[in-house]
């Protein structure tokens, strides 16, 4: 007679020790990255706006840059869900169209600042003395001066500011703080065991920084890039706000706030400007959420299993 016997999960500490060293670094840092909520949160969140930012035909038949004389500061209704501003344009339609230009300065600005990041910080630690000093006194010279007063400066002298312009000036102000991180990392990696040892076989430099070192310097890389991309975000809001961003008729959440300096709008047209800075709000705190999981999730001492 066979006794059929039931299997129970091994809770034993040991196997799961085990079952972890069988698991690359990513996959143990998806599985940290998933079981904080509020990064879980924040990613569904991003999804949803950035869906209804590229689904914005689907959700509305207004142009966002069409101007009604006669639909000047109408409040919410059935053909104009959020109303319209002081040109007569549908806000719900520069709403979402405004998604779309916010979101693409927010991600091309962090991938452009990104890259020169990468490059002058990876310079910087690998091969230090001269090299490592003239990158960190020109880091210093731009971290010596304001991020707005510079970016203003740089906008102030162009006469027609356009987004892959905008990218550009947010890009080329933003580099050092991402560039000191990036040097701190390569300067604690390149004493490490395994950067000595590829020395040792004669591996070239490209081959040491590309395969051996920014792949172990992802972590902070890969939190910081996302981090920046609500300080872009921030960044845009805030300069065209002030008249100094992308400007009209281009729809952006920032350019929209604009519309809140007149006292009359600011009391009496809530339509306005709530719903983008509402948005701005919800982009930036989902962006956190996501870049602190990520941290969490790379970093190897967490306390998350």
């Amino acid at each position: 007679m066979e006794i059929e016997t039931l299997k129970t999960p091994n809770t034993n500490p040991e196997y799961s020790e085990q079952e972890s060293k069988s698991k690359s670094p990513y996959q143990l840092a998806l599985r940290r990255f998933m079981k904080n909520k509020l990064a879980v949160i924040g990613v569904i969140t991003m999804v949803i706006i950035i869906v209804m930012s590229f689904s914005a035909p689907l959700l509305t038949d207004h142009n966002p840059t069409q101007t009604n004389m006669l639909m000047i500061e109408q409040p919410p209704s059935s053909e104009h869900i959020l109303g319209t501003d002081g040109s007569g344009r549908d806000n719900w339609a520069r709403l979402l169209y405004g998604s779309r230009v916010s979101l693409v300065v927010g991600f091309s600005a962090m991938f452009f600042t990104l890259i020169i990041g990468v490059i002058l910080g990876s310079l910087s630690g690998y091969y230090k003395g001269f090299v490592d000093s003239l990158i960190m006194r020109a880091t210093d010279l731009v971290l010596a001066l304001p991020f707005l007063v510079l970016a203003l400066t740089v906008m102030s002298l162009v006469e027609n500011i356009t987004v892959t312009l905008f990218v550009t000036i947010i890009a080329l102000v933003s580099w050092p703080t991402l560039t000191r991180i990036i040097r701190g990392s390569f300067l604690s990696l390149r004493e490490q065991e395994f950067v000595l040892g590829a020395k040792a076989i004669g591996a070239s430099d490209m081959r040491i920084v590309f395969r051996h070192m920014i792949p172990n310097a992802i972590g902070p890389i890969v939190v910081n890039a996302t981090l920046m991309v609500a300080i872009m975000i921030i960044a845009e809001a805030g300069l065209s706000f002030i008249g100094m961003g992308i400007p009209q008729p281009q729809p952006t959440w920032g350019n929209m706030l604009n519309e809140a300096l007149s006292v009359r709008i600011l009391r009496h047209h809530w339509y306005t400007w709530i719903p983008p800075g509402v948005c701005i709000l919800v982009t930036v705190l989902a962006i956190n959420f996501i870049g602190d999981g990520l941290r969490d999730a790379f970093d190897p001492k967490s306390n998350q299993r």
